[in-house]
């Protein structure tokens, strides 16, 4: 939606880590070596385009399959795997180099795009964020398993980012009791006072 309103694109950064997840779980691998390995030569091609997303692998559309609940369960073995990080983090850096673009993900703000003109830190309360998830995945999965993908993944992946708490001249959206609409909004002003109306 924001990315829309300014006219650039969007890159999802958790979408690569999930593609690569996707993979390596098709082809049994487990250890931390082969994930490296895997995620430095897969063939990923994921869309910027706000109107038209996509994830392909091998040339293979997994849009729908990178969302699905044993997908999120297993993720964290990449997103925590160091070496699987850095080649990701250069991929994304290489994209967002390409042109303008809205960027979402854990570490955006501290490593990928440290410098970039309006940083925002959106946070929310867990149970604000089991219930989206839930919703998102057509209430698929239990209370336990929501707070194990929601609370569990946050502690995992904190391991290797400090995703948590907003970095100097990072701004803070609580988006708890906020619609999607709003917190668009709020976002939109932050670029506007920065400078931005479009891209």
């Amino acid at each position: 939606m924001t990315a829309r309103a300014l006219g650039c694109g969007y890159l999802d950064t958790g979408a690569m880590y999930r593609a690569a997840a996707v993979g390596c779980m098709e082809s049994g691998i487990e250890d931390s070596e082969s994930i490296a390995s895997y995620c430095q030569g897969m063939d990923l091609e994921i869309s910027t385009d706000p109107d038209d997303q996509y994830v392909r692998l091998s040339g293979r559309d997994i849009t729908t399959a990178i969302r699905s609940p044993e997908v999120s369960a297993w993720v964290s073995k990449v997103s925590t795997n160091s070496a699987c990080r850095t080649d990701l983090v250069r991929h994304q850096q290489e994209i967002l180099s390409s042109g303008s673009f809205v960027a979402e993900g854990r570490d955006i703000t501290t490593v990928v795009a440290p410098h970039a003109q309006v940083r925002i830190l959106l946070t929310a309360d867990p149970e604000a964020r089991m219930s989206r998830r839930g919703a998102e995945l057509g209430g698929k999965l239990s209370d336990a398993d929501l707070h194990d993908q929601i609370v569990r993944r946050d502690k995992d992946d904190s391991t290797l980012v400090n995703f948590t708490v907003a970095a100097d001249g990072v701004a803070t959206i609580d988006s708890t009791n906020l619609t999607p609409d709003q917190v668009v909004t709020q976002i939109l002003l932050l670029a506007e006072r920065a400078g931005i109306t479009s891209l």
